[in-house]
């Protein structure tokens, strides 16, 4: 036998323990665009989801989609705006905003993981009322925060062995369409689901330290000193406060890595070692 299948079998072997941890757990995984812009990136991903659900995890998806969207609105000629991170969406932005996530962007993932031998439904939260909205603030026109997420139709498609791929589109209580923050959506259905990981895929390797090296393991309480030092800032901060707010409301943890390592999903969940940043509750970390 030769050195690499060697090395594949010890690590099969060392997945293992982690695997049986995992099994019959629910791990929400919100995908970022800078993956679905590239195509082996994608077909990763999606053998990676499929692996998950093969070895009993319930895995779900939550997408965004952001570079798609300013290249429609561009060749729309469409004018967008973004204040702190937020999209300004008017009535004609949030009909673009709709197509392309709950249209093309929502079944690339869905026929992805589909062509990896997985048997995955496309959603977005409008569909039979997942997720239902308030305004975030008129300033910011149809922009949702999520109120309400009905878990009972994602444990169904659970039953069925059916993987939630799912646009962070929401529905208001008056039938207005919203636009909501992936990251937001994705917390908020781990909450709903009570799930064991929220797995962040961004475009950086995780949280780091004021000298710039990476923090492998956190609790919620050194984020927030994180945060009130300064060494958590920019566009790093919503997704903390997202991981902080999913634990408040029943996540068991909150991981934050970057998505365009190969495999990040799986070296995530079934290696010692991690791939990013991993976040719970001090009692959860004691736990261990």
């Amino acid at each position: 036998m030769n050195d690499n299948l060697k090395a594949s079998a010890r690590t099969l072997s060392e997945a293992l323990p982690f695997m049986q941890r995992y099994a019959g757990a629910i791990v929400v995984v919100k995908l970022g665009g800078h993956v679905l812009g590239n195509e082996a990136a994608l077909t990763n991903f999606a053998r990676d989801i499929v692996l998950l659900r093969q070895v009993g995890v319930n895995p779900v998806v939550v997408h965004g989609g952001a570079p798609m969207i300013n290249a429609m609105l561009d060749r729309l000629s469409i004018s967008s705006r973004v204040i702190d991170g937020i999209r300004v969406t008017d009535e004609h932005t949030i009909q673009i905003v709709e197509m392309v996530l709950s249209g093309s962007v929502n079944k690339q993932i869905v026929s992805a993981i589909g062509r990896q031998g997985g048997k995955a439904v496309g959603l977005s939260g409008k569909d039979a009322r997942l997720i239902i909205c308030r305004q975030t603030d008129t300033s910011l026109g149809f922009v949702g925060t999520p109120e309400v997420v009905d878990s009972s139709i994602l444990c169904a498609l659970f039953d069925d062995n059916i993987i939630p791929v799912i646009a962070p589109i929401g529905l208001g209580e008056d039938g207005e369409t919203y636009n909501v923050n992936g990251d937001t959506a994705a917390g908020a259905v781990a909450a709903a689901l009570k799930a064991d990981r929220l797995l962040l895929l961004t475009d950086v390797v995780g949280v780091r330290d004021a000298n710039g090296e990476l923090l492998s393991d956190l609790t919620t309480a050194e984020i927030a000193t994180l945060t009130s030092s300064g060494v958590i800032l920019g566009g790093m901060i919503p997704k903390t406060e997202t991981a902080l707010n999913a634990i408040d409301h029943g996540v068991r943890a909150v991981a934050i890595l970057d998505g365009r390592v190969p495999n990040a999903v799986l070296l995530e969940l079934f290696t010692e070692e991690g791939a990013g940043t991993l976040i719970r509750s001090d009692c959860e970390r004691e736990r261990k």
